[in-house]
């Protein structure tokens, strides 16, 4: 790795949970967050009491390409996942969607073309970018879906449908950061991520749905779920995508220019119904909850097939579905004060 290192969004989950890991290896940070989302301000205060020296903090915004320009000079590594992350929020506004993660993206690539052109780039982009995937045959198996006739998983060679927005947006982008270092040399890499989760995430109905669905139960809120509850994701521990973006980095002359599906795999999907399930066991108690319609463009079954990463740098996820959520659980009782304001 390196001591001069730059997370965008560093103040959000996935960037706090690695800005911890970093300086706790005692690598310099500098983050780089406009602090919009909720939840950030809580994150950065956080980190600022446990770590007083190691990393830093620039409030910015990846639309302003000059002040993004200032933080990427002299960046040896840059980790950008700073985004507009829900799917009905670029429904409702697609252009304040397509300037943070398309021209965000294109601002923070001209900015390391320029003047950084050395530094490794990390991006996180979306499984949203193969749209719902209607031809990919599923069977019903009860309380979740599944792929027909054993497949593993998607591949990163399956077709991209963009349907969304979101998904237009990220697709964009990821294709820039992938033609980039064809077309210009940049060292950069592309995870396509199916949902991560852990510590530090305030999710919500369009985005961390795992940490949603455990604070909304544990704070006594109904759930909506949107369609029959039997759709089924791949879902991977923080800790688990954090090695994940260090072997990526370690295996730069492998993996830069590459694409990666990331997540859990088949040995770590559940489906809503599913993890209600589990929620209910750990507190003991029945989980309120209501249907509502299908959303357009969700996926009856999404699982990463990550065997190409696998085989390229040795990463294997270590984290199971159950303890990642006695994990989560844990964090989230003992930081209970922390997560009411999301209820207040």
């Amino acid at each position: 790795m390196s001591d001069r290192i730059l997370i965008t969004g560093g103040a959000g989950f996935i960037g706090s949970n690695l800005t911890e890991r970093l300086v706790k290896k005692g690598h310099s940070v500098t983050i780089f967050d406009n602090l919009s989302r909720f939840g950030t301000e809580l994150n950065l205060r956080q980190l600022s009491h446990s770590f007083k020296d190691g990393f830093s903090f620039l409030k910015g915004d990846i639309r302003d390409s000059k002040h993004l320009e200032e933080a990427v000079t002299g960046k040896e590594v840059i980790f950008h996942l700073a985004a507009q992350v829900a799917v009905t929020t670029s429904v409702a506004d697609p252009k304040t969607d397509f300037e943070i993660n398309a021209e965000g993206t294109m601002n923070l690539l001209e900015a390391v073309r320029k003047v950084s052109p050395g530094a490794i780039v990390i991006y996180t982009s979306t499984n949203k970018v193969y749209g719902g995937m209607e031809a990919v045959h599923v069977v019903d198996r009860g309380d979740n879906y599944d792929y027909a006739r054993g497949k593993k998983g998607i591949s990163e060679s399956e077709p991209l449908d963009f349907h969304s927005p979101y998904g237009c947006s990220k697709g964009a982008a990821d294709q820039y950061v992938r033609d980039y270092s064809r077309i210009y040399g940049l060292k950069t890499v592309v995870f396509r991520m199916s949902c991560i989760y852990g510590p530090r995430q305030f999710g919500n109905e369009d985005q961390g749905w795992v940490a949603h669905f455990i604070l909304s139960s544990i704070f006594n809120q109904p759930l909506t779920i949107y369609g029959d509850g039997k759709q089924v994701r791949d879902i991977l521990y923080i800790d688990d995508l954090l090695d994940a973006f260090e072997r990526s980095i370690e295996n730069i002359g492998k993996t830069k220019g590459k694409i990666y599906n990331m997540g859990g795999g088949k040995g770590r999907s559940v489906s809503l119904l599913q993890l209600i399930s589990k929620i209910e066991k750990r507190l003991r108690k029945k989980v309120s909850y209501l249907f509502d319609d299908w959303r357009s463009g969700d996926q009856k079954v999404y699982i990463s097939n990550t065997e190409a990463f696998e085989r390229e740098v040795g990463w294997q996820p270590k984290v199971s579905v159950d303890e990642g959520i006695d994990r989560l659980f844990s964090y989230v009782e003992e930081n209970k004060t922390l997560f009411a304001r999301k209820f207040s």
